[in-house]
């Protein structure tokens, strides 16, 4: 079973983010939340937040063990970017851009559990299976073949302009110019 969280608009560097994440990708919940608390990177503190809370669904949400769940996968995407000006030398501006984050956290449980399952099978909802039978007969097929025949020749003949009138099948400017297109 996966179980997703996820937090946007992290104001820190897409980059510098995925130092940090790179150290957790693929490790259980616990040595996880042991490493990000020692490390000295600033992105460690919004990813453990995360972590905390896929967790937090994981245990609340879905019934599972915390003591079974690992980091299946996490990611960090480009936010929005801020851009802002910086003097610089000879009335010149510079670019500054304050760019932001958003991480993705999956977590999965190391083995499957019996509460996983049902809580699997709890959230599935059954599709409703609707069986409608057409009974189709010679006559509904003569019927329709009728139609079909009455559709073509209703496109298949033309409508002979009386004098004067503009065919409605002309363009805008040869309404406007009946002279130039010869329809007198």
């Amino acid at each position: 079973m996966e179980i997703k969280a996820q937090v946007k608009f992290v104001r820190m560097s897409p980059r510098k983010t995925r130092w940090v994440i790179d150290l957790v990708r693929g490790l259980d919940v616990e040595e996880a939340i042991n490493q990000l608390q020692f490390m000295t990177k600033a992105a460690a503190t919004p990813v453990l937040k995360l972590l905390n809370s896929g967790i937090a669904n994981a245990v609340n949400n879905f019934k599972l063990d915390r003591e079974n769940l690992y980091i299946k996968a996490i990611s960090v995407d480009g936010g929005p970017v801020l851009k802002r000006w910086r003097p610089r030398a000879f009335g010149r501006a510079a670019p500054i851009r304050k760019r932001s984050a958003h991480i993705n956290l999956v977590l999965g449980e190391r083995v499957e559990s019996k509460k996983s399952v049902e809580a699997q099978t709890a959230t599935i909802e059954k599709p409703k299976v609707v069986e409608t039978l057409k009974t189709f007969t010679r006559e509904k097929a003569k019927e329709e073949a009728k139609e079909a025949e009455a559709g073509e020749k209703k496109k298949t003949e033309k409508a002979v302009p009386v004098k004067g009138e503009v065919r409605k099948t002309r363009g805008f400017l040869k309404k406007i110019f009946p002279r130039k297109t010869g329809s007198k």
